[in-house]
């Protein structure tokens, strides 16, 4: 079978790990890169042996030797390339999230529909070592049903400014950015379940805070502490239709002693936790029991995550696998972000 030829749209930070990830599969080639800054794109194409460069995505998507694509690029612009990629009859590998309202969402959701490709949303946590233990313990029934689930993102400082910031670029901030791995990582192991309501507060209270000194965080590459849209810290209630319960609560900056990830379940047999490292609880012959499985990384392991991810959908391409982050979850998870932001909005509990 010949080699699944990739084009990377969107040069910026993240695209480093789709391009090491599929430069690492040997049923991959990296066919082309497309950036609106050409030097970047040139750079990559370098660095990697990418012999097309584009500075227009449109101009990559009529190449017809092209097989699949990774979106990297910034939020406002995933639909309208998705779109056109699937159109052009390309698999589509976007990043999280799918794009930045219900009804662009429903628009991909359509295309995918009507070409009969496959678009698989980067929620890069699904395809986790750790996530996938978990998920074999839950599929043979366990821990039981889940009815309750909580997860934390929180930085104390971490607002990246850039386009993170910018409202109208990303769609939001920490909610949109990073709430949106944990959300989706409870949803997906608690089965799937659809949205009952959402009660969700947002939060500009500390802006980007660029006066602290002493501490570092990752910055945009076009960081301008001036410009700040976006909140800096969010929270929400999500109820589900089968009477289970979901708490979140992430920020890019808040008053905290230190930076905090946790993702926990816990159902009728027994529970879980995820982050910050992998325990699963449960009970035998009347005794409470904390098991820890012995494994490479009991925590999320970024590199390792994204080579899982970027391998599965190679499989995709080949026809090897249906994905496990299906557009209709990208639709889903884009119900829920969005109900906690016009929640916060109304300030009032959201139904569906």
């Amino acid at each position: 079978m010949s080699k699944v030829k990739i084009a990377v749209i969107g040069a910026g930070s993240i695209s480093e790990m789709h391009l090491k990830s599929y430069q690492t599969n040997p049923d991959a080639e990296l066919y082309a890169i497309c950036d609106l800054n050409e030097e970047r794109a040139k750079v990559k194409a370098e660095k990697y042996g990418i012999t097309r460069v584009y500075t227009d995505y449109k101009e990559l998507l009529a190449d017809p030797g092209i097989d699949a694509v990774s979106i990297c690029t910034w939020n406002n612009s995933h639909a309208p390339i998705s779109i056109a990629a699937l159109d052009a009859g390309k698999n589509v590998l976007t990043e999280k999230p799918l794009c930045k309202t219900v009804e662009e969402a429903l628009a991909v959701e359509a295309a995918v529909r009507r070409s009969g490709k496959t678009l698989q949303v980067g929620f890069v946590r699904r395809y986790a070592s750790n996530t996938s233990i978990v998920k074999s313990f839950l599929d043979n029934g366990e821990l039981g049903e889940i009815y309750y689930a909580k997860a934390s993102c929180i930085r104390r400082l971490g607002n990246p400014g850039g386009w993170f910031s910018d409202v109208e670029r990303s769609g939001g901030g920490p909610l949109i950015d990073v709430g949106v791995h944990v959300i989706d990582l409870c949803w997906y192991l608690m089965g799937r379940p659809k949205v009952k309501s959402i009660s969700g507060n947002t939060y500009k209270k500390l802006g980007n805070r660029a006066n602290v000194k002493n501490l570092a965080f990752y910055k945009a590459a076009d960081y301008d502490a001036s410009r700040n849209t976006v909140e800096d810290m969010a929270n929400a209630m999500i109820r589900f239709e089968n009477g289970a319960s979901l708490l979140v609560d992430v920020s890019f900056t808040l008053h905290a002693k230190e930076d905090e990830l946790t993702v926990k379940l816990y159902g009728e047999k027994g529970g879980v936790e995820l982050e910050p490292k992998l325990s699963i609880v449960t009970e035998k012959y009347d005794t409470i029991l904390n098991l820890t499985p012995q494994i490479n990384n009991l925590s999320f392991d970024f590199v390792a995550g994204f080579q899982d991810e970027i391998n599965y959908f190679i499989e995709v391409c080949q026809g090897k696998k249906e994905t496990i982050s299906p557009v209709q979850d990208g639709v889903e998870m884009m119900k829920i972000l969005c109900g906690v932001y016009e929640s916060s909005l109304k300030g009032e509990e959201i139904r569906f």
